[in-house]
Order: C-alpha cells, then sequence, then structure tokens
C-alpha cells in the first residue's frame, strides 16, 4: 500500500495530481454546500444567531480542501452574498449583513477552514483524537469571529448568551461527526492508520 505524503488532504487523493479543474470545482462546490446549509436555518427567538448546519460544512470543507482552498471556499461564498446572491442564513444577502450582528461568524468561516485544512495537511484528519481537537478549534475560531461581531453591539456576558452558550451542545455534536467522518475516508481510501503509511502529524 503506498504511502500517503505529507501536506496531502483529501481532495488531493480524490483528484489527479494534475487536475487544476477537479480542485477548482471542489472548491466552488464547498461553497455552495455552505450556501445551501444556510438555508437549513432554525431561528431562536433570543438571538439574531439562528442555527444551521453551517459549521459543519465549514469545518468538513477546510479538511477535505486544505487550508488555502478552504479559505478561498469560503471567501467565495461571501462573495455571493456580496454580490447579492440569497446564500446567508434565512435568504439574506448583501454587505450589510457582513457587518451585522451576525456578520462575525460569516468572516470566522474563512479563518476556521484555513485552519482546519492547515491542521488536516499535517495529519490531523486522519485519526479520532486529533481530527476531534482540529474541528473544536476550526470551531472555537467561528465562535472567536462572531464573538467578535457580537461585541459590537452588546457586552461580553451578553455576547456570550447571544452567541455562545445556547449553541454549544449542537456544535460539540457537529465537531464529533466531523471528527468520526474524516478518518473513516482515509480508510477507505488508504488506511493511514497501519504501518505502511503511517507519518508523523
Amino acid at each position: 500500500m503506498p504511502v500517503l505524503a505529507p501536506g496531502r488532504t483529501l481532495v488531493d487523493v480524490l483528484a489527479a495530481e494534475e487536475a487544476t479543474v477537479a480542485r477548482g470545482l471542489a472548491v466552488v462546490g464547498i461553497s455552495l454546500l455552505v450556501a445551501l446549509a444556510a438555508q437549513v436555518a432554525i431561528p431562536l427567538p433570543f438571538t439574531p444567531v439562528p442555527i444551521t448546519a453551517q459549521t459543519l460544512v465549514v469545518l468538513l470543507g477546510g479538511a477535505v480542501l486544505g487550508a488555502r482552498r478552504g479559505a478561498l471556499a469560503m471567501l467565495l461564498y461571501l462573495g455571493y452574498g456580496v454580490l447579492g446572491w440569497p446564500v446567508f442564513a434565512g435568504g439574506r444577502a448583501g454587505v450589510a449583513h457582513l457587518l451585522g450582528p451576525t456578520g462575525g461568524y460569516l468572516w470566522g468561516f474563512v479563518l476556521a477552514a484555513y485552519v482546519t485544512g492547515a491542521l488536516a495537511e499535517r495529519g490531523w484528519d486522519r485519526r479520532w483524537g486529533t481530527a476531534v481537537g482540529a474541528m473544536g478549534i476550526g470551531q472555537v475560531l467561528i465562535y472567536l469571529g462572531g464573538l467578535f461581531g457580537l461585541l459590537r453591539f452588546a457586552p461580553v456576558d451578553r455576547a456570550l448568551a447571544l452567541g455562545v452558550w445556547p449553541f454549544l451542545p449542537g456544535d460539540a455534536l457537529k465537531v464529533l461527526i466531523a471528527a468520526g467522518l474524516l478518518p473513516l475516508a482515509w480508510k477507505v481510501l488508504g488506511r493511514p492508520g497501519t504501518s505502511s503509511s503511517r507519518r508523523p502529524l
């Protein structure tokens, strides 16, 4: 069984080394999946932040694409919204939404995808324990982005009550789901846990 080279992500394995078009399509595909996940939004009466499946797609997308492509996919998603496409939660769009109370989460997507992608490039997505760590770090970065946006409209304790505490259980579940799917995908593609394909993280 061939050794999986350091720095490679799932999209590198699924697409041939020279398949630039395939990788570009993967970036566009992930950006559209984030937009689609935003449409499945559950509004909460006590906060402007809705429950969506976006964070799961962002974390998985970053790990699958890698740092630069993951961040590019999120920037592309934000670009759709700036152009007026109704891709934000609740079918919203426009620059104003990026600057509003929930805009920080959207910017946090870019950072989270980059960091989870960078960790995946170092092999963190190939075993469950390190995958949990990578996805958890990505989720924290999304929270930090969201808090930065909310702090323009509310004090710290209020921002935490609006944008973090109510979402911890659901987001923890998303982290565990993502962390379970990634090593499973690697196992199907190349069984990285075997001695023939193991590489340092």
